[in-house]
């Protein structure tokens, strides 16, 4: 990554998978580590954005984040820092292939971003995640426009079944001026994406807006 941890052992804190508290009675995982991660990542990549490019509109920033922050892209970063080969897990667990589960990966990066974050503060945590987009931020040199994308979403679906997504709110977080909702989207049983947003329709939107994208990629 590029960095040097003053404090190594929020580094193996970030890389330390829940199954290790049921394997050493009760030690503590990477979960906290990870919330914080996604947290940080949502605000630096928003604010990179927010910079490059000015004329954009709060949908169109939405869906270049969406683009940068997914499990998918997050697992990916993970993957090119081999993350998985250092990963602290249970022996059960890295026998069902967790080494190698996009799921872990994604939480391992956003645990380590976290990491970064109270070892140096946001600036640095901002610097080394920008670093680490850096190719990705270099290709988006624009913000496609998605007018509707739960519509979209609907429309692109209906070639595979007559069944309409569904939404559902997964969390609700913040002061009652200032909420942030995260909303998921299945599709029969299957959850496409999920996607945050300053109010439950924003999120849909967020969340119609990541599935589209994963589904044109064939990732989900």
């Amino acid at each position: 990554m590029g960095y040097k941890f003053r404090q190594p052992e929020l580094l193996r804190l970030a890389l330390t998978h829940p199954s290790m508290s049921h394997e050493s009675g009760g030690a503590e995982s990477n979960q906290r580590l990870e919330f914080l991660g996604d947290a940080v990542l949502q605000l630096c990549l928003t604010r990179e954005l927010y910079d490059r490019f000015p004329d954009a509109d709060e949908g169109s920033l939405t869906k270049g984040r969406a683009r940068l922050v997914n499990q998918n892209s997050l697992a990916e970063r993970a993957m090119f820092l081999n993350l998985g080969e250092h990963l602290i897990m249970s022996r059960g667990e890295e026998a069902n292939g967790g080494r190698l589960r996009p799921s872990i990966l994604a939480d391992a990066f956003e645990a380590v971003i976290g990491a970064v974050y109270l070892d140096s503060g946001q600036d640095c945590a901002c610097a080394t995640l920008i670093k680490q987009f850096r190719s990705q931020l270099e290709n988006l040199d624009h913000l496609p426009k998605v007018e509707n994308p739960k519509g979209a979403l609907q429309e692109f679906l209906q070639a595979e079944s007559v069944e309409a997504p569904r939404y559902e709110v997964v969390s609700a977080s913040g002061p009652d001026h200032d909420r942030e909702f995260e909303c998921a989207v299945w599709h029969g049983a299957r959850e496409l994406a999920r996607g945050t947003g300053k109010s439950k329709k924003a999120a849909e939107v967020a969340a119609a807006a990541i599935a589209l994208d994963l589904l044109r990629e064939k990732k989900v």
